[in-house]
């Protein structure tokens, strides 16, 4: 059924068992943080808090926390409306009443993609022409958080120039009671509007939703193409339309059935230090200057509902979010990519830091004109580590994905490391905000990449190696200093976990790893610190993905030139060791865990 407003779906999931109501009064301040991580690591239910301290209005918050609570919102589970939406978009290339029969059973979403105007808003029965943001249950989430933030708002701007709309999740931190930051990162729709703005010398006006109906809330998370509303594709995500009023102080169309809604505007070049901030790299994100949204109106339901989320070190919440926008999103990408069988970015790294890729190459090297294509689409552009494997090969699975790169890799022919590209703004490894470097690892295995043609390096053709069965021919302890343990992932990736040394020690200990002979069998050794547990394989892969950038940080047995070109041999190594300069990884503090330990029976009475 469709869910026209969060408190409707709330109850809904509060019927099946699948909401908890907390009716002692709890902390904004990383209280909330720290009961909702443990909720979520133990794969419990939606939460809201009905009395948090300072604020009359209720708090909920993980409600799209599992599989099946999305697909709750969407009627399907998310990967089945993906693969329906993509064999509807085939089958009308070229339309006729045949495709259009076989879609029957999408019309009611197809007819929901216009909005529908109404004059009479609930969000609207409360105004507040004094707007005062200290009023709402704004949270604090990590320690070290520059302040209080807004963590799940529905940003709504339209393009000056065009008026086409964007709805977008940034994270809004509350600098006084009418404004906050916005923080735009470099492919966000609204930042592009804010950006046209600025350029004709005028503010931007914008109004914040807290508490849309779930498929609206689940469209502002995808990745759509520039010029696709989310407005209009969440009606296709709800099958019906969603119902739009007219702002009271500005010309933008909010969602009447919304629980808060705060209207004003971005005023031209006016910055404000906004963060740090625990993000869902795991890592605090430094502080910079962003925009700041000024407040001017406050409106809201009778009986609103403040919508939160958690952010952190893997998993939370937003796994789940991120994962259903893949699915439903990711099926697509055959529209322009027709050998590219399927996507998957991992949560565990933060998504934009690992993204598979399964190909089916037709020609010589096809494999990487599709990870160049990849890496220039939507938010894929931004992705640190793309790994190419066959069409066949589970991308969900990374034991698969390490399978593939045993049996097909080979750095001379497979690795590509691209230099000084744009990279996700809160990515902190080049030590510069906005760049870095990527790379890719072809492990498609094709026979047509080594058909045809002739390769440009001497010496450069040659088929993957084949490997030992046993890889690991010495104990890695003796071998490089520091080690204090180690784990092999099907036979393919070394993990080291080494002691907190100065960097120069790190790299030469990575240096003696991927040189020694006794691993020459292996294909990657990856060095990490002693806060990562290896034996994890959601912390591992956290530990290893967010800690590096591939132009300082990889290694190879050994690298000559071949004219301009460089020929890669052997292990390839990764430092991805936790460095001076880099922000610290999230931990609660001492004091708020211990107090929730003391309280937690009491929270479930």
């Amino acid at each position: 059924m469709p869910f026209d407003r969060l408190k409707t779906f709330l109850d809904h999931l509060e019927a099946r068992g699948d909401l908890k109501r907390i009716r002692v009064e709890v902390d904004p301040d990383l209280e909330i943080t720290e009961i909702v991580s443990r909720v979520v690591r133990e794969g419990g239910p939606a939460l809201l808090f009905e009395r948090v301290k300072g604020s009359r209005f209720p708090l909920a918050i993980n409600f799209l926390g599992s599989y099946e609570r999305v697909e709750q919102v969407l009627g399907m589970h998310p990967e089945a409306l993906g693969e329906r939406l993509l064999k509807f978009a085939e089958e009308m290339m070229p339309p006729r009443l045949s495709s259009l029969w076989n879609a029957r059973d999408l019309a009611p979403r197809l007819l929901s993609y216009r909005p529908r105007r109404v004059r009479n808003a609930p969000c609207q029965t409360v105004v507040r022409p004094d707007p005062d943001l200290g009023e709402l249950p704004v949270i604090k989430c990590w320690p070290d958080d520059g302040g209080r933030f807004i963590t799940f708002p529905l940003v709504m701007t339209k393009s000056p120039l065009t008026r086409k709309s964007n709805v977008g999740i940034y994270r809004m931190q509350v600098f006084d009671r009418n404004m906050t930051g916005m923080h735009w990162q470099i492919h966000k729709g609204g930042g592009f509007h804010y950006n046209e703005a600025e350029q004709l010398g005028r503010a931007l006006p914008l109004v914040t939703v807290l508490g849309a109906d779930p498929a609206l809330m689940l469209a502002g998370m995808f990745p759509l193409p520039e010029g696709l509303e989310e407005i209009a594709f969440a009606g296709i995500l709800r099958g019906r339309r969603t119902r739009l009023t007219s702002a009271l102080t500005c010309d933008l169309e909010i969602p009447a059935e919304a629980e808060i809604i705060l209207e004003g505007e971005v005023p031209p070049f006016q910055r404000q230090l906004e963060g740090p901030f625990g993000d869902h790299f795991g890592h605090y994100s430094g502080a910079a200057d962003f925009p700041c949204f000024e407040v001017k109106t406050i409106t809201h339901r009778d009986d609103a509902i403040y919508p939160a989320a958690i952010v952190g070190k893997p998993p939370q919440e937003d796994r789940f979010m991120g994962d259903a926008t893949q699915m439903v999103m990711g099926p697509l990408i055959k529209l322009i990519r027709p050998e590219v069988s399927s996507v998957w970015a991992y949560y565990e790294a933060g998504f934009h830091n690992l993204l598979v890729a399964s190909v089916s190459p037709r020609y010589t090297k096809e494999a990487i004109r599709s990870a160049m294509g990849l890496l220039g689409e939507g938010q894929l552009s931004l992705t640190k580590c793309l790994f190419l494997v066959e069409s066949g090969v589970d991308v969900k699975s990374f034991p698969n994905v390490l399978r593939a790169i045993r049996t097909n890799f080979n750095p001379r022919e497979n690795f590509l490391l691209v230099s000084k590209a744009p990279l996700d703004t809160l990515d902190f490894t080049s030590f510069e905000m906005h760049l870095g470097s990527r790379m890719i690892i072809d492990a498609t295995g094709s026979r047509a990449q080594y058909s045809g043609g002739t390769a440009n390096v001497p010496g450069a053709r040659a088929a993957a190696i084949a490997p030992p069965d046993n890889p690991v021919q010495a104990d890695p302890a003796d071998l490089a200093p520091h080690v204090r343990r180690w784990r092999l992932w099907e036979d393919t990736l070394l993990a080291v976990q080494l002691d907190l040394v100065a960097p120069e020690a790190v790299r030469e200990s990575l240096r003696r790893l991927v040189t020694a002979p006794a691993l020459s069998g292996v294909k990657i050794i990856v060095v990490v610190s002693a806060d990562i547990d290896i034996d994890d394989d959601v912390e591992l892969l956290w530990g290893m993905f967010t800690r590096f950038d591939p132009a300082r940080d990889v290694q190879f047995t050994s690298v000559s030139m071949a004219g301009i070109v460089p020929v890669y041999e052997g292990v390839l190594g990764i430092d991805a060791t936790w460095k001076p300069g880099y922000p610290d990884p999230l931990e609660m503090s001492d004091d708020i865990v211990k107090k929730v330990d003391g309280r937690w029976q009491e929270y479930w009475k």
